[in-house]
This record gives C-alpha cells, sequence and structure tokens, in this order.
C-alpha cells in the first residue's frame, strides 16, 4: 500500500477478460468465468467479502465461477454490478440514493441479485455515479438511483430505490456520466435526459434539464 507506480506493473496471470476501475477499489473477470475484487473496502463493502472495512492489495475471488465475462459483463463506480451467464445482475457495495436496485439504502458487503433472469448480458459499460441504466433482452430500458436532474427519463425527479421502466422495446446501448444520461434505440436515434447546465445534452440549449428523454437529431447513430 501506499507505493504508487509511474511504469505499468503486471497483475499475476493471462486469462483476465474485463476490468473495472473504481475510485477505492478495481474488479475483474478471468475466462473461466471468476470473478476478482482487490483495494479498499472503505466501509461500504466494496469487495464483497462479506466486510464492511477490508483492504485487499492482491486479487481476492468473489465466490461463484458463473459471472459474464464479456465486456460489460461488469461495470459500475462505488457500487459494482455483475451479471451471470444466466442473465441474472448482482449488486455490491455503496448504496445511498436506492443505486443498488434493491429497494432500500443499504450498502452491501456481499453479491446480491436484483429481481430478475433476462438482463442483456451485452450491456455496454455505464459510468454514471448515483444512477444507473441496464437493458434487458426484450429491448427495455430500466433504471434506478439518483435522479436529481431527472436523469432516469421517467418524468420525474424522485430517487428510485428499485429499477423502473422506461417507456419503449427497442432501446440498444445506454451510457451515463454524472447527472446525464444517453440511449441509443435499434432505429439508430439517439436521445438523453438529464442535466443541461452547460449544455451537455446536446439539444441546442443549456440551463433545461430534462426528466423524459428527448431525441438528438439524426437516425444513424451508432454508439
Amino acid at each position: 500500500k501506499n507505493d504508487s507506480r509511474s511504469s505499468p506493473v503486471q497483475i499475476p496471470g493471462t486469462s483476465w477478460s474485463d476490468v473495472m476501475v473504481a475510485p477505492y477499489h478495481m474488479a475483474a473477470t478471468r475466462t473461466d468465468g471468476t470473478l476478482w475484487i482487490w483495494g479498499d473496502a472503505e466501509g461500504k463493502g466494496y469487495l464483497g467479502q462479506n466486510q464492511a472495512n477490508a483492504y485487499y492489495s492482491s486479487p481476492v475471488q468473489i465466490p461463484g465461477t458463473t459471472w459474464d465475462t464479456t465486456s460489460g459483463g461488469i461495470f459500475g463506480g462505488y457500487t459494482t454490478y455483475a451479471f451471470k451467464t444466466d442473465g441474472t445482475l448482482w449488486a455490491l457495495g455503496y448504496g445511498n440514493k436506492g443505486v443498488t436496485g434493491l429497494n432500500n439504502l443499504t450498502h452491501y458487503s456481499s453479491p446480491t441479485q436484483i429481481p430478475g433472469t433476462d438482463w442483456d448480458t451485452g450491456l455496454r459499460k455505464n459510468s454514471g455515479t448515483q444512477s444507473r441504466s441496464a437493458i434487458k433482452t426484450d429491448g427495455t430500458l430500466w433504471v434506478v438511483g439518483n435522479n436529481e436532474w431527472g436523469q432516469l427519463g421517467i418524468n420525474s425527479r424522485t430517487d428510485i430505490s428499485s429499477p423502473v421502466q422506461v417507456p419503449g422495446t427497442t432501446w440498444s446501448k445506454v451510457s451515463a456520466a454524472g447527472a446525464t444520461h444517453a440511449y441509443i434505440k435499434t432505429d439508430g436515434t439517439l436521445w438523453v435526459s438529464g442535466r443541461n447546465n452547460d449544455g451537455e445534452l446536446g439539444i441546442n440549449s443549456k440551463n433545461d434539464s430534462r426528466s423524459s428523454p428527448v431525441q438528438i437529431p439524426g437516425t444513424s447513430w451508432s454508439d
């Protein structure tokens, strides 16, 4: 600990498949379906070892061998989300604003399943802070967490602690940063919601945050 490095240092192993970087920890999957976490639990249980406070300077395995290893199989930040190959979605860590999607504000020190078995394991990574979006295999879009700026796109600014559906069934990609969310539909249209104080929504205006998805002109958006 406390030995910062200015050149890349290899973590042992040659079968790593995906990685997620967060402020106090990292998580990674291997090709054998295992999930590994290391860093500082910071009293929030980030490391998933059933301990609120822990510190690991080497990767430690989370139980299970069916974690999804594709790109986007793990995502998050203070809260870690991981898919399993059976289409289930699991949350771990920071719980403020209801961001774990488990109908409470609790921090979780072990992976806990978010209801449902049809989450899309091909989800693009979502880097929002205290709000999250996820797509199911039927093309529906679900959101949870901090909604101060209406970024969840559900026509309100109320925080949500259980996943709520955004209208529509043709969503294909999602991304988020801070209080702004963006979504692409299968028809190539691009939609945005949330904070717009600096014109970040791309709708030719600013200081008019949106709590429902607004379309950016065009039908050939891809990512």
